[in-house]
């Protein structure tokens, strides 16, 4: 069974719901507020722009933030581009490291259908 199945099941479904009212060609922060509404209205605690501190041997050096992080254990990470960038699963593999949370979903709203890849740390 894979870890947080349930939870992650139920996410996809608020992705799919939201890019079905929207479809592509929106801007980042328009499916996040899209997104956010449909993860509370299924129930679903969600925080947005969490801060992340980055630290260097032991040192905080800079501070990042989440897109969104749901139920205080999956990290959302939110594209709206054409082709994923080489960098996003990357960049969500070190907010995961930095946060110590464990499962993270990479979320593309582009055209023709939003894509959900399932990362973990």
């Amino acid at each position: 069974m894979l870890k947080d199945e349930e939870l992650t099941y139920k996410i996809r479904g608020c992705v799919y719901e939201v890019y079905r009212h929207l479809g592509a060609g929106f801007l980042e922060s328009v499916y996040q507020r899209a997104l956010v509404q449909e993860l509370e209205l299924a129930g679903l605690t969600v925080a947005c722009e969490v801060p992340v501190v980055v630290r260097y041997k032991g040192k905080p050096i800079a501070e990042h933030r989440l897109d969104l992080l749901v139920e205080n254990s999956v990290i959302i990470e939110l594209k709206a581009q054409q082709k994923m960038p080489l960098s996003a699963e990357p960049q969500l593999i070190n907010y995961l490291k930095a946060t110590g949370k464990g499962l993270g979903l990479l979320v593309n709203f582009s055209f023709p259908k939003a894509v959900v890849k399932r990362v973990v740390a």
